[in-house]
C-alpha cells in the first residue's frame, strides 16, 4: 500500500476537488493507498476558506498538520520571498520544521497539490516529492496563467499536464507522468482564428483572462489534472512506476521523458465532456 504526504495550502475549491479525487479513488479501491497526513502552510482560523478545507480533511479522517510560514517569517521578522530571487533563510528553517512535523508519519511519497509555497531541501531530499505542472515535457515553465499565454504566443497544437519531482530547481525536477491533448481542430480553431495578427501583449491587455481562447485552453487542461494525480499515485501503488534515488523507474527502465498516461486519461474522461 502506498503511504502517501499530501500537502496544500487550502485555499480554493481546486485543493478540496483534488483531496477529493484522490480519497474517492481509494474508497473505491481504483488507488491502492493511503493518505498518512494532510499538511498545510495555514493555520485554523487564518483563513475562513482553507478553515472549510480542514473541516474536509478532518471528515475523512485524515490526520491534519499545519505550520503557518507567514506567522513563522513575522516572529523571526523576516523579508517575504521575492519572485526571481534566492529564496530568504527563514524558508529552509520553516522546512526544517516541517519535516520534523511530519516525521511520526510514514510517507512513500509526497503529493504537493495546490501547495503554495516552494520546497527547499530539508523536504525533497528526505522524501520524494511529487508536483503538479500544466504544460508537457518541453512546453513552459511557470504558472499556468503564465503557461497558457505563452503556449498561445507559441501557435502550439498541443497542450499538457505533467507530474514532476521536486528539486531545487522550480519545475525542473525529473518528469514521472504526463498526459497530452489537442489545440487544433473542432470547436478551438475558430478561437485561435480570434488571435491570429494579434500580439499576446495586446490581447492580454484587452482581453486578459476573459479571451475565450485563452478560457478555453485552461479548461482542457485543468480537467486532467485531477485524473492524472490520481492515475500518476495507481501507477505507484500498482508498482509500474516507481522512484529511486532521485530517479523514475518502469520496471527496470529508467523513465526519462516520463510515463505516458494519456491513455488513462482520456480513458477517465471519455463519459464527462468531449474535446
Amino acid at each position: 500500500m502506498l503511504r502517501i504526504g499530501w500537502f496544500s495550502t487550502g485555499r480554493g475549491e481546486g485543493s478540496q476537488k483534488l483531496l477529493r479525487a484522490a480519497v474517492d479513488a481509494i474508497r473505491d479501491r481504483r488507488l491502492d493507498a493511503t493518505i498518512s497526513f494532510l499538511f498545510s502552510n495555514r493555520e485554523p482560523g487564518q483563513d475562513p476558506v482553507t478553515d472549510a478545507f480542514f473541516e474536509q480533511v478532518r471528515s475523512y479522517d485524515i490526520p491534519l498538520l499545519t505550520l503557518s510560514d507567514s506567522r513563522f517569517r513575522r516572529e523571526r521578522n523576516g523579508e517575504p520571498a521575492k519572485v526571481g530571487q534566492p529564496l530568504p533563510a527563514w524558508r529552509t528553517e520553516f522546512d526544517q520544521q516541517v519535516a520534523s512535523l511530519i516525521s511520526p508519519h510514514p510517507l512513500d511519497v509526497g503529493m504537493l497539490a495546490g501547495y503554495m509555497l516552494i520546497m527547499t531541501p530539508p523536504l525533497f531530499e528526505r522524501h520524494p516529492m511529487l508536483n503538479l505542472h500544466p504544460a508537457a515535457p518541453g512546453q513552459p515553465e511557470g504558472t499556468w496563467q503564465d503557461v497558457t499565454w505563452k503556449l498561445i504566443d507559441q501557435r502550439v497544437d498541443h497542450g499538457g499536464v505533467r507530474i514532476h519531482l521536486v528539486t531545487a530547481g522550480l519545475d525542473e525536477g525529473p518528469i514521472a507522468t504526463y498526459c497530452t491533448y489537442p489545440l487544433r481542430g473542432g470547436s478551438i480553431d475558430l478561437l485561435w482564428r480570434q488571435a491570429e495578427d494579434r500580439a499576446v501583449a495586446d490581447i492580454r491587455a484587452a482581453d486578459g483572462e476573459d479571451f475565450p481562447l485563452f478560457h478555453e485552453m485552461r479548461r482542457r487542461g485543468a480537467m486532467r489534472e485531477l485524473p492524472l494525480v490520481v492515475e500518476t499515485l495507481r501507477a505507484l501503488g500498482d508498482g509500474r512506476l516507481r522512484i529511486e534515488g532521485g530517479r523514475i523507474f518502469a520496471g527496470e527502465v529508467r523513465v526519462v521523458r516520463g510515463f505516458d498516461l494519456t491513455p488513462e486519461i482520456e480513458g477517465s474522461l471519455a463519459n464527462v465532456t468531449p474535446v
